[in-house]
């Protein structure tokens, strides 16, 4: 239903559409000047202050080890083996606290969601 209040007219609404295609499309900012980008996540955020995730630490727990995982994986990369995930994250430059653990799981495995990988690395 259109109720005709919106501020921005049919042709600016294709304009931001077009605009916002390339960051859709490719998931991060892809701005030339650094000062368009969004500023990065507060100092008092808990995963800044507390260091890299890093699972089986014991102060990891699975949604912080999910969301970290989910940083540098796509959803495309699924289903995949310890090792394929391994080489992603590596060319994603994430952290070695994420990635030695991936490496260390059975390599007969394969994993269909980041969920199911989560759980793997936080039962280890």
């Amino acid at each position: 239903m259109q109720r005709g209040s919106d501020r921005l007219n049919v042709h600016r609404d294709d304009e931001m559409k077009h605009e916002l295609q390339g960051l859709l499309r490719s998931g991060h900012p892809t701005r030339v000047d650094e000062w368009y980008d969004p500023e990065p996540s507060a100092d008092d955020d808990p995963q800044v202050a507390g260091g890299p995730v890093a699972p089986g630490g014991g102060t990891a727990s699975l949604a912080a080890v999910r969301q970290e995982l989910a940083r540098y994986l796509s959803r495309s990369l699924f289903p995949a083996s310890p090792h394929e995930l391994a080489g992603t994250l590596r060319r994603a430059y994430a952290p070695d606290a994420l990635v030695e653990p991936v490496e260390r799981l059975p390599r007969t495995e394969r994993y269909t969601t980041v969920q199911e990988l989560a759980e793997a690395l936080t039962r280890r």
